[in-house]
C-alpha cells in the first residue's frame, strides 16, 4: 500500500493531504465542511486527489467535533454519579472569581443539571484505603434510577479515587453491564490526579461527548472500509500525537483541540529544519485564529484546558498543546452594533452559508469579503478556480451593512470600511500573539512569525509590522498545512500521578519507581496500538515552594538527585516570576510523563513542490488596496512558479491552491531552500 492520508475537518473547510510513497510527493484536496455529513466532506476533499482508499496504508484524522459539541452544548443526556455529599461539586467549582468587577458575572452552567446528579455511599481515604465499599444493591438501584431518567451517558467520579480507583472501576463496570448502550466513563480512566472538581468536570465532559463521538468514529471507520480502506485509522490527539480508535472511544475528550494541532506539529518540524530557534506558529482558518510558541523545535503541552475560556468555562484535565485562540477567521462576521461601533467576530459564517462571496446564501459581510473587495484575493483563483467568489455581492454587503451605517459612501467609503474590518481582525490576532509572548515575559521581537492556514499569509506582514517582528515565514501549502503536520505526527501518551512529598533524595527514589511504572504502562500501550519498537520519554515534576498554592512544572532527570531537580525548578521559577525564594523548601505535588513513538511518515523534503527551472513572470496585475497608499497596481505571482532563491519587492500578491500571500510595499520576499517564503518586513526591526 502506497498512500499515507491526513484529513482535517475545520469549521469552514475540510483539508486532505496524501503522501504517495512511490512517487515521494504529496497531493492535496480541499472542500467546504459539510455539517450535515462531516465524513462525506472528507471523502469529497479526498476526491480532489484522485487517490483510492484501497491503496492507503494509514489515515490520520483531526476534527473539531469534540470542541464544537461542548461549546454548542448538543452532547448526550448525561448523569453524574459521585460520592455521597458531593452532588453539587460541579456548581461549587472553585471559589475564585476570575472577573472580579463584573457585577453580573456568572459561570457557564454545568453540563449536568442537578436533577441528573446522583450520590452513592462510598468512601476512599486520601491514602487509598477503602473506608466504605459501595453496596451492590445500592448500585443496582442506582442503575434503575438512571434508566428511568433516560440518560445516554454516565460519568462516575468519586472523592480520592485518584489514590485508589477500585471503587470507581467497580461501579462503572456494574453500571455499564446493567445499562447496555449507555456510555459509561470513570474519572480515573482519564486522569489519576487530585483536584476533585477538575477530575469530575473532565469525566462529565468525556461522557457528554462519548456517545456522539463513538457514533462518529465508528461511522467514519465503516465508511472508509466500504471504500476499500484496509489500513490503520488514527485520530489526532490534542497533545500532538495520534490515538488509536480504541483509545479515542475511551477518551474522546483527548480530542478537544484535535483540529489545530497539526499545524503546530508542521511548524515545529519546519522551524527545526530551518534552524529557527524561536517561532510563533500562527494559524488563521475560516472560523478562528490560533497561535503557539515553538522554541528549539519543540512546543509546550499544558495539563489543563478550559472549554469556553478560563473566565466562564469549565476545566478538562487533559494534555493540550499550549495554544491561544481567538474568534477571528476568514468567516468572522462584521457588523455595526447599536452604539454605532464596528465589530468583527466571534460569530462566524462557517461554511454554511459562508461568506457573502461564496454565493451560498450568506448576507452578512465577513473578513473574506473584505479581502476580496480590497483586491487582496482573486474572485477566480480560489481552489484553482473551482470556488468562484462574487466580488460585487461582497461589496454590496459591506456597503449596506458596514460602510453606510458608519457614514461612508461610494467606492472609497467601501474600501475604508473593508480596511476597518481587516484592522479590527488584525488587532484581535495581535492580541493573541501578545498573550502568548509579552504577557509571559518574552520579547516578541526575538521571534520569527510563521503563518499558515487559508488566511494566515494574508495577515502575516500586517501582524509583523504591528508587533515589530522582523521576519515572516510562509511554509509550503499553508492552506493545507495542518494536514502536513498530521502526516508527520507520531504517537504520544501523557500520563500523570499525584504524589505529595517534600523534595529529598529519598522522595525521588519513590518518584523514580512511579515513573518506571508509568513508562512500562506507556510501552505496553504503544506496543499494542502501534507496534512501536521504541518509545521516547520526557519527565517533569509539579513542584512549588512550601506554603504556595500553585505549582510550576519543571523538567526532571531521573537518578540525578534532589539538588539537580531544585536547580531545574528554580530555573523555571525564575524565568516565570523573575525572582526566587531561596530560603524556602521545595515540595513535589505530582509527576508527568510524556511518551512519544514514531509512526510511518514522509520526510520533510518530500513535502515540497518543485518549481520549474525557468525565470518566473507575473501572471496578472490588479489594483490592491494598501492603507498607506490606497489602490496600487500590484503584480500577481503563482507560488508554484517561484524557484528557490527567487526574490522580489512588494507590493506583490502570491497565489496558490488554497491561500494567498500579501507582500506589502517596502517588504521583500525570497524563496528558501525548503520552498518557504521569507518576508523581511519594512518595520520589523523598529524598536
Amino acid at each position: 500500500m502506497r498512500y499515507l492520508v491526513a484529513a482535517d475537518t475545520g469549521g469552514t473547510f475540510t483539508d486532505i493531504a496524501v503522501y504517495d510513497a512511490h512517487e515521494r510527493r504529496v497531493l492535496y484536496g480541499k472542500s467546504l465542511t459539510r455539517y450535515d455529513d462531516l465524513v462525506e466532506g472528507v471523502l469529497d476533499a479526498l476526491g480532489d486527489t484522485g487517490v483510492g482508499l484501497d491503496e492507503a496504508r494509514l489515515l490520520k484524522h483531526g476534527t473539531t467535533f469534540v470542541i464544537n459539541t461542548l461549546l454548542q452544548r448538543n452532547g448526550a443526556r448525561t448523569a453524574l454519579v459521585t460520592t455521597r455529599g458531593f452532588r453539587d461539586l460541579l456548581e461549587i467549582a472553585r471559589g475564585n472569581r476570575p472577573v472580579p468587577f463584573m457585577l453580573g458575572y456568572r459561570r457557564d452552567p454545568p453540563l449536568v443539571p442537578r436533577t441528573l446528579r446522583f450520590e452513592l455511599s462510598e468512601r476512599m481515604a486520601a491514602n487509598g484505603t477503602p473506608t466504605q465499599v459501595p453496596d451492590d444493591a445500592e448500585i443496582d438501584a442506582l442503575a434503575g434510577q438512571l434508566a428511568a431518567a433516560g440518560v445516554a451517558a454516565v460519568a462516575v467520579s468519586f472523592l480520592n479515587a485518584y489514590a485508589n480507583p477500585a471503587h470507581e472501576e467497580r461501579v462503572a463496570a456494574r453500571l455499564a453491564e446493567q445499562l447496555p448502550g449507555v456510555y459509561v466513563t470513570a474519572s480515573t480512566s482519564l486522569t489519576r490526579e487530585w483536584y476533585e472538581y477538575e477530575r469530575t468536570s473532565t469525566a462529565v465532559a468525556n461522557a457528554y461527548v462519548g456517545g456522539r463521538m463513538r457514533d462518529y468514529i465508528q461511522g467514519f471507520d465503516a465508511r472508509l472500509r466500504e471504500r476499500g480502506f484496509a489500513g490503520s485509522f488514527f485520530m489526532m490527539g490534542s497533545n500532538g500525537g495520534v490515538l488509536s480508535v480504541a483509545r479515542t472511544l475511551e477518551q474522546p475528550v483527548a480530542l478537544v483541540e484535535s483540529g489545530p494541532i497539526g499545524g503546530c506539529i508542521g511548524a515545529a518540524a519546519y522551524a527545526n529544519a530551518l534552524g529557527l530557534a524561536k517561532v510563533i506558529a500562527f494559524d488563521m482558518g475560516g472560523t478562528t485564529a490560533k497561535c503557539a510558541l515553538i522554541q528549539n523545535g519543540r512546543f509546550d503541552v499544558q495539563p489543563i484546558y478550559y472549554v469556553g475560556g478560563y473566565e466562564r468555562g469549565f476545566p478538562l484535565k487533559t494534555a493540550v498543546l499550549d495554544i491561544v485562540e481567538v474568534g477571528a477567521g476568514g468567516g468572522s462576521i462584521a457588523a455595526v452594533d447599536a452604539q454605532g461601533r464596528l465589530t468583527v467576530g466571534p460569530r462566524s459564517a462557517g461554511s454554511e452559508p459562508g461568506p457573502v462571496a461564496y454565493g451560498r446564501g450568506g448576507t452578512e459581510p465577513t473578513v473574506t469579503d473584505a479581502n476580496l473587495v480590497l483586491g487582496r484575493i482573486s474572485d477566480g483563483a480560489f481552489l484553482s478556480g473551482r470556488l468562484r467568489l462574487d466580488r460585487a455581492a461582497s461589496a454590496a454587503a459591506i456597503e449596506t451593512r458596514v460602510a453606510r451605517p458608519l457614514g461612508y459612501e461610494g467606492e472609497a467609503g467601501c474600501d475604508i470600511a473593508a480596511q476597518g474590518i481587516l484592522e479590527l481582525s488584525a488587532a484581535a490576532m495581535a492580541g493573541a500573539i501578545k498573550e502568548i509572548t509579552i504577557e509571559r515575559g518574552l520579547d516578541v521581537r526575538d521571534f520569527t512569525l510563521m503563518v499558515f492556514g487559508g488566511g494566515g499569509p494574508l495577515f502575516g506582514s500586517t501582524l509583523a509590522r504591528q508587533l515589530h517582528i522582523p521576519t515572516v515565514v510562509v511554509p509550503p501549502h499553508p492552506g493545507n498545512f495542518s494536514t502536513i503536520g498530521m502526516l508527520i505526527a507520531g504517537a504520544r501518551i501523557d500520563l500523570a500521578r499525584t504524589l505529595v512529598s517534600a523534595l529529598s533524595d529519598d522522595a525521588l527514589l519513590a518518584i523514580d519507581h512511579e515513573f518506571n511504572q508509568l513508562e512500562q504502562s506507556a510501552r505496553t500501550t504503544m506496543a499494542a496500538e502501534l507496534q512501536a519498537p521504541s518509545v521516547y520519554f520526557e519527565h517533569w515534576l509539579e513542584a512549588r515552594y512550601r506554603g504556595q498554592t500553585h505549582t510550576v512544572r519543571a523538567a526532571y532527570a531521573m537518578g540525578k538527585g534532589a539538588a539537580a531537580f531544585r536547580e531545574s525548578f528554580e530555573e523555571t521559577y525564575r524565568r516565570r516570576f523573575g525572582h526566587l525564594n531561596a530560603d524556602c523548601d521545595v515540595e513535589v505535588l505530582g509527576l508527568r510523563l510524556g511518551a512519544s513513538a514514531a509512526v510511518p511518515c514522509p520526510e520533510l523534503p518530500d513535502l515540497l513542490a518543485r518549481a520549474p527551472d525557468t525565470v518566473p513572470q507575473a501572471v496578472a496585475r490588479r489594483n490592491v488596496y494598501f492603507p498607506e497608499h490606497g489602490r496600487l497596481p500590484t503584480p500577481v505571482w503563482r507560488r508554484d512558479h517561484l524557484p528557490a532563491g527567487f526574490c522580489l519587492d512588494g507590493p506583490a500578491v502570491i497565489e496558490e491552491f488554497s491561500s494567498t500571500t500579501i507582500v506589502q510595499p517596502g517588504d521583500r520576499v525570497s524563496v528558501g531552500t525548503l520552498g518557504e517564503l521569507r518576508i523581511a518586513t519594512r518595520e520589523g526591526t523598529t524598536p
